[in-house]
């Protein structure tokens, strides 16, 4: 039992190093630095099955500078940015929930509008994914934001 206990821990340590490194710029700087990590990943590189890491990090949760987070708030998909740069979807919701708020009232960018205007910044999106985000975000559709 005591070994159990131990080597669960041990796990959960070294998946707590894995996204210390990988997340660096998170801790540092904030939520839009997140980038994108699998849990496969991390997996593959401690040397465990993917469902070991998932049970593993079941109800743990992680402090950071910039309040607590579950520890799968930390694996998440991503996209290629600017410079082959990997941008985590999370970073894509801030990046169109910025586009939104900087919008003009009375002509409100339509999802298509925006996904042209990430894929400025080389993030390529599907409209219908634009659009999840952005309910996800809890931002109506443009007919509904528009202001006369």
């Amino acid at each position: 039992l005591i070994s159990s206990i131990d080597q669960r821990q041990n796990t959960i340590e070294r998946i707590t190093r894995k996204i210390l490194a990988r997340q660096q710029e998170f801790f540092d700087e904030g939520t839009s630095k997140l980038k994108p990590m699998t849990m496969a990943e991390v997996a593959e590189a401690i040397e465990v099955h993917e469902t070991t890491v998932s049970r593993a990090i079941a109800n743990k949760f992680l402090k950071t500078p910039h309040g607590t987070f579950p520890f799968k708030y930390f694996f998440t998909p991503g996209y290629s940015g600017k410079d082959g740069d990997a941008v985590s979807n999370t970073s894509v919701k801030e990046i169109i929930g910025a586009i939104i708020e900087g919008e003009d009232p009375q002509k409100p960018l339509s999802d298509r509008k925006i996904m042209d205007l990430l894929a400025e910044k080389d993030i390529s999106l599907a409209r219908r994914t634009v659009a999840k985000y952005r309910e996800e975000l809890g931002i109506p559709a443009t007919n509904l934001r528009r202001r006369y």
